[in-house]
C-alpha cells in the first residue's frame, strides 16, 4: 500500500443507522471493534447515537446526515467519506421503508420515496463504492432484503417488489465478483419487532407469523461475516417458508404470502 491508502480509516458504513435493525447493527458493529459511518436523515439522532458508541465500545464513529430519497443523497455519503479519508471496508444498506395498504390507494409521494430509498439509493451506494473494494480486493457488501421478497406480498405490493431488487441484485453481483474478494449478502428477514410495521401502518394483529427480536437478525449478519453466504435467513423458520415454494404455484405462494402478512387493509 501506498502512504496515502495508509492514512485512509477503514470502516463499516451503516444506512438506517438512528433506529431499528440498523441502530442495532451500528451496537454490534461498535461492540466487535469496528470503526463506524452511520447514514441517516435525522443528524441529532445519529449524533446521540454515536456519542453513546464512543463512550461505550471506544471506535471512532462519523455520522453523515443524509436523506437517501433525495437524488444527490448517496453521493452526499460518498463525498463526506472520502473527504475525511474513510475506506467502506463494508457496506450495510439497511436504510428502507414500507406503507402497508392497496396498491391503488398509495400516495404518489410515498411511492416515489420507497423506490427512491429502497432500490435507487442501495444500487447507487454499491456502485460508488465497489470500484475502491475491488482496487483494494477486500470488502463486504450487505443488502437488507426481507422474506416479502421472495413473492409479491398483496397489501405490500412495492415494497415486496424493492426488496426483490435487492435479492436478485445480490445474486448477480455475487456471481459477477466471484473470486474477486468481495462477498455480497442478502439478508431476508420476517417480521422484526424494531417499530417499522408501525411506521409502514402495518397492523400487528392480522399478521400470522412471529414477529421476533432484532437480536435474531443481528446474529445473522455477524454469522454471515464469518462465513458469507449469498441469501441469509435470520431463522430458520424463514428459510423453510422460502424452500415450501418450490411446491407451490407462483399464485399460490403470492396467495399464502398475502395471507401471512395481512397487510392489505392496514390502510
Amino acid at each position: 500500500m501506498n502512504s496515502e491508502e495508509l492514512k485512509r480509516l477503514p470502516v463499516t458504513l451503516v444506512t438506517g443507522a438512528s433506529m431499528g435493525i440498523g441502530r442495532a447493527l451500528a451496537e454490534a458493529f461498535a461492540r466487535k471493534g469496528h470503526h463506524l459511518l452511520l447514514v441517516a436523515r435525522s443528524g441529532d439522532l445519529l449524533e446521540a447515537l454515536a456519542e453513546e458508541l464512543r463512550e461505550g465500545y471506544g471506535g471512532r464513529v462519523f455520522c453523515c446526515a443524509s436523506d437517501l430519497a433525495e437524488h444527490n443523497g448517496p453521493e452526499r455519503v460518498f463525498r463526506f467519506a472520502a473527504q475525511h479519508d474513510l475506506a467502506v471496508r463494508i457496506l450495510v444498506n439497511c436504510a428502507g421503508i414500507s406503507r402497508a395498504g392497496v396498491f391503488s390507494d398509495l400516495p404518489f409521494h410515498d411511492l416515489d420515496t420507497i423506490v427512491s430509498v429502497n432500490v435507487i439509493a442501495s444500487a447507487k451506494l454499491i456502485r460508488l463504492f465497489l470500484p475502491e473494494m475491488l482496487a483494494e480486493r477486500k470488502g463486504t457488501v450487505i443488502n437488507m432484503a426481507s422474506l416479502g421478497g421472495a413473492q409479491g406480498v398483496p397489501g405490500l405490493a412495492l415494497y415486496s417488489a424493492t426488496k426483490s431488487f435487492m435479492i436478485t441484485l445480490t445474486e448477480a453481483l455475487h456471481a459477477e465478483l466471484d473470486g474477486t474478494g468481495i462477498n455480497v449478502i442478502a439478508v431476508c428477514p420476517g417480521f422484526v419487532d424494531t417499530g417499522f410495521l408501525e411506521k409502514a401502518q402495518h397492523g400487528r394483529h392480522g399478521i400470522k407469523l412471529p414477529v421476533y427480536a432484532v437480536s435474531l437478525v443481528v446474529r445473522a449478519v455477524l454469522r454471515s461475516l464469518e462465513k458469507p453466504r449469498m441469501l441469509v435467513y435470520p431463522t430458520l423458520l424463514d428459510f423453510f417458508l422460502v424452500f415450501l415454494q418450490r411446491f407451490a404455484s407462483r399464485k399460490t405462494a403470492v396467495r399464502i404470502s398475502g395471507f401471512f402478512a395481512a397487510a392489505k387493509g392496514n390502510r
